[in-house]
């Protein structure tokens, strides 16, 4: 079998990509990495148990004997690095975990790369890619006339999430200058759809709403962000990885600037029409909280090099993803249930003891 190597395959991003990589049966086999955190669910993963494709391996990116161990063993081709810890929230009141697995951890695993990227043959080494799944909110806050963010826009990240991420990219950045090592970076924007961890904004509106809870809305609810659907970014990953020039970053938007009311209005009234209440309207439910620190005002994504060069554009609209979004959500409130109660975890440690 041939493998690639991906990390933080059992996260949201990561395990869209490992589920939709996997259903094209002519595709390699994956190796998936992830430490299974709070956010990483492997019963995101249900449907490929038994599936001799995907290999899973409980490993902390920060582990490099592991990640030279399982380098070694598989021999990927590629390596697809989702790993990180990503809720701006939990880094503000907690950013250590964030400087540790974002900067300590790339670094970590761009070492065992470099390393195993030194012992491939000519061929081999000049095929290989190492693609760093990054996000926009390294490039900091737009105001509401300013341009969307390019690939050459200066990086001024605002928290620390943002802040380790930006490091990361420098890192990768910087393998490549000065080792040579085959990198690939993406930029995306916010994304959303299927087995989002309910701490971010569609889902935690989704499961609130259903549960006659309040929906929260950080300050005035005015704050910009440009939405992309999961499947229309794992599509547009898998072009990069293909067929991106060796060394360059691609934004990756759904040209979906809107705003956090904007959001959470229309999934209420989505919900409206598919789950009615018994009375009134999930807007109902919509209460205004005190805005978070350091909280960015506009972030906006210019996709058009990612457009000109490999052909990819999003396929879904904002209202068709988040229905879709908001459809799975309602099949699957078993899975809703199991990461909210812990349930998941708990599964994890008995099924992964050492």
């Amino acid at each position: 079998m041939h493998y690639i190597l991906v990390t933080g395959g059992a996260g949201f991003i990561g395990a869209n990509f490992v589920l939709n990589w996997l259903s094209d049966l002519g595709a390699d086999s994956i190796v998936n990495v992830d430490k299974l955190t709070y956010a990483g669910n492997l019963k995101s993963l249900a449907s490929l148990e038994g599936n001799e494709r995907h290999v899973f391996s409980q490993t902390d990116i920060c582990d490099r004997e592991a990640l030279d161990q399982i380098l070694a063993k598989y021999k990927p081709r590629a390596i697809v690095h989702f790993a990180a810890e990503s809720h701006v929230d939990r880094s503000i009141h907690g950013p250590g975990e964030f400087i540790q697995t974002n900067i300590v951890g790339t670094f970590t695993l761009l070492e065992a790369v470099r390393a195993y990227w030194g012992t491939l043959e000519a061929a081999d080494r000049d095929a290989f890619r190492f693609l760093h799944v990054s996000t926009d909110e390294v490039f900091g806050s737009l105001a509401a006339e300013d341009p969307q963010f390019s690939e050459t826009t200066a990086y001024a990240p605002n928290s620390p999430y943002s802040a380790s991420k930006a490091a990361s990219d420098h890192l990768v950045r910087a393998y490549h200058h000065t080792y040579g090592l085959p990198v690939l970076t993406t930029n995306c924007s916010n994304n959303y759809g299927p087995y989002h961890f309910p701490e971010k904004l569609i889902p935690l509106v989704i499961t609130n709403a259903l549960a006659g809870k309040p929906l929260p809305v950080y300050g005035d609810g005015l704050n910009v962000r440009d939405w992309l659907y999961v499947g229309d970014h794992c599509a547009a990953i898998r072009e990069v990885l293909a067929r991106g020039r060796v060394g360059e970053t691609y934004n990756v938007g759904g040209w979906n600037e809107k705003t956090n009311l904007d959001v959470v209005n229309t999934v209420c009234d989505l919900l409206d029409a598919l789950r009615p209440k018994p009375k009134g309207s999930y807007r109902d439910q919509i209460t205004f909280v005190k805005d978070r620190p350091g909280h960015d005002r506009r972030y906006a994504i210019d996709a058009r090099k990612l457009e000109r060069e490999l052909g990819w554009k999003p396929a879904e609209t904002f209202e068709s993803g988040l229905r879709k979004t908001i459809e799975w959500y309602l099949d699957s409130q078993g899975w809703v249930q199991n990461v909210m109660s812990g349930e998941y975890r708990k599964w994890v440690a008995t099924q992964y003891a050492v």
